[in-house]
């Protein structure tokens, strides 16, 4: 007969469970958000249409506003989900995440950058980049998710799930994290840099009396 827990023993199973029950919910929640974030990206030209239909600049403005606000919202919240992609101990170890997630974190940042250095909204070219990033990365999580995680009790599919998972590939899988977790971190250097150049860069506003 197994000897009752204590305190301390108690409360690592429940944290250890709870945090491989998080993981394994935002994993299984993801696609509903990827979805929903390349829907209301590839929204815009019908919500343009709309506002030159509306007589009321008030009512424009704020239709605008709020999808831009959701738009660019759910992406946040997309790429801050995503982030528990690149902890080592979630990825490599129990029972595995879909094995391209780490690279599908790298280029929806990269998305987020291009929003960041260019306006999407007004330069088409910003925008078509915009539009096959967001695309490339939801492939990339997408199809290991459903094809790898949802499917490994579907023996028709032969060793194809088992490939998709990371602890079940970790040939693929090890180099594969640790390039998209030295990608990742590039990307937010690089990002980082032109923001402080764009800023010293900024002139100066001299105030009443001074000369710049």
């Amino acid at each position: 007969m197994n000897a009752p827990l204590n305190a301390d023993q108690l409360a690592t199973t429940l944290t250890s469970g709870g945090a491989g029950w998080m993981v394994a919910s935002v994993a299984a929640v993801l696609p509903i958000l990827w979805s929903f974030t390349l829907i209301l990206h590839f929204a815009r030209p019908y919500i343009i249409r709309f506002l030159r239909r509306l007589t009321l600049r008030f009512g424009g403005d704020v239709w605008w506003l709020s999808y831009v606000l959701f738009r660019d919202g759910l992406l946040v919240v997309t790429l801050g989900l995503s982030m528990v992609f690149l902890m080592p101990n979630f990825y490599l170890t129990g029972d595995g995440l879909p094995i391209t997630a780490p690279l599908a974190v790298v280029v929806l940042f990269w998305t987020l950058a291009v929003k960041l250095v260019r306006d999407a909204d007004e330069d088409p070219g910003a925008f078509r980049l915009e539009s096959v990033l967001l695309i490339i990365a939801s492939v990339l999580y997408i199809v290991p998710q459903v094809y790898g995680m949802e499917a490994q009790d579907q023996t028709n599919l032969g060793n194809i799930p088992a490939l998709l998972v990371s602890t079940s590939n970790m040939a693929v899988a090890r180099p594969l994290f640790w390039g998209s977790l030295g990608l990742f971190a590039l990307t937010g250097a690089a990002i980082f840099v032109w923001y402080v150049t764009k800023a010293m860069r900024a002139p100066t506003v001299s105030g009443p009396g001074e000369t710049s």
